[in-house]
Order: C-alpha cells, then structure tokens, then sequence
C-alpha cells in the first residue's frame, strides 16, 4: 500500500511540474549560434518540455553554442515542430541509425557514441532533459575557451584517481557479490588492461553534464573500455543501465586537464535545501520531484528565459 501511495505521490508530482514547464513554450526562441559548440542532448516525446526548459537554460547562461538531438524513438511531428521553432531547426538524429559497434544497445549508449563521432569538428556538451541552469557557468565557458573536456561530479569528493586507486576505495566502501554494473566494474578496475595505453584513469562523474573536447578521442578508448568490462563482467551484465556512465567517466578521465565542475556549483539534487550559489542542477530521478525543488527551478529559468 505504501509503494502505491508513493507512485500515485510521484505521478501527481511529475503531473504538476510537466504543467508548471507549459510556460516554456511561450518565451522566445534560443538565439543558436555556429561557433564551434554543440550542446546534445537525447529525448524523446515524454521529456519535451523539460528539456527544452534545460536547453533553453543552459544556452542562455553559457551565451554560446547550437543544439543537436537524438530521439530515441518517439519524438512525434509535432514534436519536432516545437523544437524547430524553440532551438533553431537543430539536426535530429533516430537512435535506430547509430551503430553501436562492439558496445551495447540500449542504457544511453548510443548517445554516447554519438557524441564520440561529433566531436571531431565541435566542443560537444552532454545535457540531460532533467538539468535546470540557475546562473552563470563561467567555469564550463573557461572549460571551453582552454580546450579542456569537463563533467559533472557523482558526489562532492569525486578526484581524478588511478585505477588501482577507484577499486581499492570501491572494494573497502561496497561488499563483495553481484552488484550494481558500476560497483561492479569499479570493483575491477585495478583489472582493466587497454594496449598501448598505461596510467590510466578515471572518475566517479555523472555523465548528465560533461563537455568533450574537439579532436579528441574519437570511439577507439571507449570500444575498448567496454570489451574490457564485457571479458571482467560477462555481457549480461555489463549490459545493464549505467554502463554508459561509467565509459564517460572513463573517457572524460583520460582527457589532458579533464576539469571537475565545482559541486558547490554544478550539483545532483539529493533532496537537500539547493543554495543561492548554485549555477547549474541535475534533478536525478530519486528525489527529481521531493519538495517541489525542481518545479521552482524550472519557473525560476523560465522567468529568466522571458
């Protein structure tokens, strides 16, 4: 009875805020701008109004960039109209023409990928639907003006560590046996081994909000990130739902200089009261609707949109 109350809690909740976000539609359109920025986002016809008040946000507060989407799938006509009018006609790519290669479907993967392949010719920004910017991101701005890719921590005391370094911290704090797939491959990192590429890296991010340097690493680290998880974790597994986060981890790790967005400023809402200082809020999905922080961050963008 409890988890049915929850659920009836959690649907009125995202009902109120979906109605609260209609507004967006009424502020002007992004002034998109071809200087060498792309901010990528994958959607779908469910996520519409709040990734547009996410877009529209950041795009406002960064002062740069164009926008270029993935839809997985369900993106209706009308939808797209809507985008096309708000985000200056961005290009829309279906999820069912991104060949994922050696790497699995599905989990957001082909978001990554994509990203991968784009970066070649653009500073690519990774931003989920459920972001709300509240300020100025100077430092994502610096990030790009020094060449330098970018994400946002998973918690405060997230560091650039060793491999050897992120499984003993993760074998001490986590217990042994089937766990989640980033536990699990955190457990074995001191096992991954990549040909031609020794101290490696990486970084317990969240790969809602990261930045990829032009000219980077294309998919060649991350094929082969993921094929060491499949030989360590076995294909089913590593197949599960944040498999993709973790190989952005991995990537954004392994870039020269990767900056860590401070989390006084670039958060994850953890149900905790959001501070004056906040720039930038990722409204994860566990606590995405807890004491209506995310429907007032939204009218608080939105306000500034206009």
């Amino acid at each position: 009875m409890a988890q049915l109350i929850d659920r009836a809690l959690r649907k009125l909740r995202e009902f109120r805020f979906l109605r609260g976000c209609r507004a967006v539609l009424s502020t002007p359109p992004a002034r998109v701008r071809e200087d060498g920025v792309v901010i990528f986002s994958m959607i779908g016809t469910k996520v519409l109004l709040p990734y547009l008040v996410a877009a529209k946000s950041f795009q406002a507060q960064l002062g740069r960039g164009r926008f270029a989407i993935l839809d997985d799938g369900t993106l209706t006509a009308a939808d797209k109209a809507v985008l096309a009018h708000h985000l200056g006609n961005p290009p829309i790519t279906p999820i069912a023409s991104v060949d994922t290669g050696p790497c699995p479907r599905g989990g957001t993967w082909e978001r990554l990928l994509t990203i991968l392949d784009l970066r070649q010719g653009d500073y690519v920004i990774q931003l989920d639907s459920d972001i709300v910017a509240l300020g100025p991101v100077p430092e994502v701005a610096a990030a790009i003006d020094a060449g330098r890719s970018f994400t946002l921590r998973g918690e405060a005391s997230a560091e650039v560590l060793p491999l050897a370094a992120i499984a003993d911290w993760a074998n001490r704090h986590h217990d042994p046996g089937r766990q989640h797939v980033q536990t699990a491959i955190e457990q074995a990192m001191d096992r991954v081994t990549i040909p031609g590429r020794p101290a490696l890296k990486y970084v317990r991010g969240c790969s809602g909000f990261a930045g990829f340097v032009p000219g980077g690493e294309g998919r060649g680290l991350a094929e082969a990130f993921s094929q060491e998880a499949q030989r360590l974790l076995g294909p089913d597994h590593w197949a599960d739902w944040g498999s993709e986060q973790v190989t952005s981890n991995f990537v954004v790790a392994n870039e020269a200089e990767a900056l860590l967005l401070p989390y006084d400023r670039y958060l994850n809402f953890w149900n905790d009261p959001i501070s004056a200082n906040a720039g930038l809020v990722h409204f994860i999905g566990t606590f995405r609707y807890h004491r209506g922080a995310y429907l007032s961050a939204a009218r608080r963008a939105i306000a500034a949109l206009r």
